[in-house]
């Protein structure tokens, strides 16, 4: 097995911590780069945003790229995105009230929170299929169902631990190799280019400025990127390369030099992921992260 990416916290020329980063890559089904554990099993989070919008997709053929790209987000509540948002709660047809995600951001609503846009997609997936609306984030609703489904056959998975995610709604444990197939065949599959052509479209509503995610997309055009909370990065490529990163202590400052050098071992680039500064209360720079 390869050693894990290294990611040196640095002040003032000492070493003041270090991440472990895991990494693989997969086309065509086959592991064609790794760094760390490619079978390490964690919470997919967020990350499976992108899957969890294909039922969606495929239902609601009334839905614009923004309604789409939204339900795949962890937005920052701007007002682009919340108006994304609203835009899809309008046509599930919905109420914030229906929303299940509790609230967040400030003033606290539902509407802000981060997943807002993931759970109007829920909502308008329950419309098209009939199924009640109340408690559609709970594990034996069909809505839940269809997404398990959704995910362990992209996956190419057996039976999947779940818990509960952040938001109230079902979360999967699975190998990094496993997230990587996912992401490789996302868009081969109905609904997938639609979803991916959204998030294309529309990087700075799938997390927002500064991201990584939306960073990523913005360097690569046509590739498409979603992060997870604990420190998670999945991504591919317009032809089907298939990337997970998992920082193992769950530190997201790990993600983005630790992206720079997985695509620079794979041969993809990945200056735009280099070092980063860190900055104290002043603003100036007393050290930085970088991949060692």
């Amino acid at each position: 097995m390869a050693e894990p990416i290294s990611v040196a916290v640095r002040r003032g020329g000492t070493v003041e911590s270090i991440h472990r980063v895991h990494a693989v890559a997969v086309n065509d089904g086959e592991i064609v780069g790794d760094a760390g554990d490619p079978e390490l099993v964690t919470f997919m989070r967020s990350a499976a945003k992108p899957i969890q919008v294909l039922p969606l997709a495929r239902e609601r053929d009334d839905l614009d790229d923004p309604e789409l790209a939204i339900a795949s987000a962890s937005h920052m509540a701007d007002e682009d995105q919340l108006a994304a948002a609203r835009s899809l709660l309008a046509k599930a047809p919905a109420t914030e009230d229906d929303l299940e995600c509790g609230p967040d951001g400030d003033p606290p609503r539902r509407i802000n929170h981060n997943c807002s846009g993931k759970h109007a997609g829920m909502l308008a997936l329950c419309h098209a299929k009939g199924w009640p609306y109340e408690g559609y984030r709970l594990a034996d609703h069909p809505c839940q169902q269809v997404m398990l489904a959704e995910v362990t056959s992209l996956a190419g998975a057996g039976e999947i631990p779940t818990a509960v995610d952040g938001c109230g709604v079902v979360t999967f444990a699975l190998p990094l190799r496993s997230m990587a197939l996912a992401f490789a065949r996302f868009e081969r599959i109905a609904g997938g280019e639609a979803v991916a052509n959204a998030m294309r479209a529309h990087p700075e509503l799938i997390r927002g400025h500064g991201a990584l995610d939306t960073s990523l997309m913005q360097a690569f055009p046509g590739w498409i990127a979603k992060g997870g909370a604990e420190g998670l990065l999945c991504a591919t490529t317009p032809e089907g390369l298939g990337l997970a990163l998992k920082v193992e202590d769950g530190s997201h400052r790990a993600l983005r030099p630790a992206l720079g050098a997985f695509l620079a071992q794979l041969g993809l680039g990945g200056s735009e992921f280099g070092p980063v500064s860190i900055r104290n209360s002043r603003n100036e720079v007393v050290g930085e992260l970088a991949a060692c």
